[in-house]
């Protein structure tokens, strides 16, 4: 039986090792995105070479989500049930081939491909996160833990232009590609050799607290998750894949001059993580009313995305990213947070895949519009229309969660 505040057979771990388990898992969520931004890094030169238009770049881009939203869900039940170390290997094995695969693309179908098995893989990545830190941490630590395994994505953005520029300057973009494939190879093998015991505690201990499904999601909470993370963090996939293209027309700055600055729109929503997650270990005890004030706080910070187009010089325009992205970042630590008190541990995989699923569905459905647009320059439609999700996502949120109740508990899953 699910019990509220139940600490993980791990919890008793030392203080020096409780940690290393959400490192781990902080590398992973690192590689995802060094793996998934260098395309939006790249993309200037990219579709220059390929004569590929933003409409079909914002389709590629939904080549992904798609997949990455199906993926989620798909992983997150394979992890619950057959462990992380398995389930991450062959995970990260089959997106480094496809990342790596992206050097051999000439055209819409072939990165279209690559990008959808991309997708498919990645998204193991935060189910693996939030089951590790929901196994190895107790309540009180898991905001923190959270913080950490979810945060290698928003660094892995922050320093892949850093990274990525100088080797396709080197090597041609072809080359910045491969390179992303000899940096999952070097993880497979870190992860081969330092991944023995972490499943080991929940073998020893195997989880009963599961909800039978059509009860978990017939359930207020859930579709309150959703929404937040779903549509609220919406912003984060704008300003990640469109942020190269908008800078370079509106102030014309060069591939070398894109790669000494986007990282700081991702820096904000590093921060984020960190910020928002202690806050939720500070206040979350309070209940219902600290996590509504926490989610309109997230919703407030995500807002200034629809300023963009009338900001004057290239450094307020980076500046008003990263507060966007630090805003929606909020929706996704906060919403999974509330996520993990309202429902059994033994679902923290499923869930994480099924919020990282929301989003890329509604990226997928939005990136190809947000395209059309850039192709027509008409950038204040666009901002203006990414804006108006974090308020869905809150208002949503906010309703579903006045109607929620007590979650069912139940021994079994069926």
């Amino acid at each position: 039986m699910y019990h509220r505040g139940l600490s993980p057979p791990a919890a008793s771990a030392p203080h020096s090792t409780r940690w290393l388990p959400s490192i781990s898992m902080w590398m992973v969520s690192l590689l995802s995105y060094i793996d998934r931004n260098t395309l939006a890094i790249l993309a200037p030169v990219i579709l220059r070479d390929t004569h590929l238009t933003a409409a079909q770049y914002g389709l590629i881009i939904s080549c992904f989500s798609i997949a990455y939203t199906i993926g989620n869900p798909v992983w997150g039940l394979l992890l619950d049930r057959i462990g992380v170390r398995r389930g991450m290997t062959a995970a990260v094995g089959i997106w480094t081939v496809a990342s790596a695969a992206h050097a051999f693309a000439a055209s819409f179908w072939t990165f279209g491909l690559a990008r959808a098995v991309l997708g498919a893989g990645e998204g193991a990545t935060f189910p693996g996160a939030l089951r590790t830190v929901t196994r190895t941490l107790p309540p009180s630590k898991r905001g923190r833990g959270l913080a950490i395994a979810y945060s290698g994505g928003s660094l892995g953005a922050m320093i892949t232009p850093l990274i990525v520029t100088p080797v396709a300057a080197a090597f041609g973009w072809h080359g910045a590609f491969l390179f992303t494939g000899l940096l999952g190879t070097l993880w497979l093998i870190f992860w081969r050799i330092t991944a023995r015991g972490v499943d080991h505690t929940a073998d020893l201990h195997p989880v009963t607290d599961h909800l039978p499904l059509r009860r978990l999601t017939a359930h207020p909470a859930f579709w309150a998750y959703v929404a937040a993370y779903g549509v609220g963090a919406v912003p984060l996939s704008f300003v990640l894949y469109f942020s190269s293209l908008y800078l370079k027309a509106r102030f014309g700055w060069t591939q070398t001059t894109l790669g000494e600055v986007l990282w700081i729109p991702p820096a904000g929503w590093e921060c984020g993580y960190f910020i928002w997650g202690a806050l939720v270990d500070k206040f979350a005890t309070r209940g219902s009313p600290a996590f509504r004030g926490l989610m309109l706080a997230a919703c407030l910070f995500s807002l200034p995305v629809v300023l963009l187009p009338w900001l004057p010089t290239g450094p307020a325009v980076l500046a008003c990213m990263f507060v966007t992205m630090f805003g929606a970042g909020g929706f996704v630590v906060v919403s999974v947070a509330g996520a993990t008190r309202a429902f059994p541990a033994g679902h923290s995989a499923l869930l994480a895949g099924i919020g990282a699923g929301a989003w890329g569905a509604a990226t997928a459905l939005v990136l190809p519009g947000f395209g059309y647009l850039f192709d027509r320059a008409e950038y204040a439609a666009a901002f203006g229309l990414t804006a108006v999700f974090p308020v869905a996502g809150y208002l949503v949120w906010r309703w579903l969660s006045t109607r929620t109740g007590p979650v069912p508990q139940t021994d079994s899953l069926s």
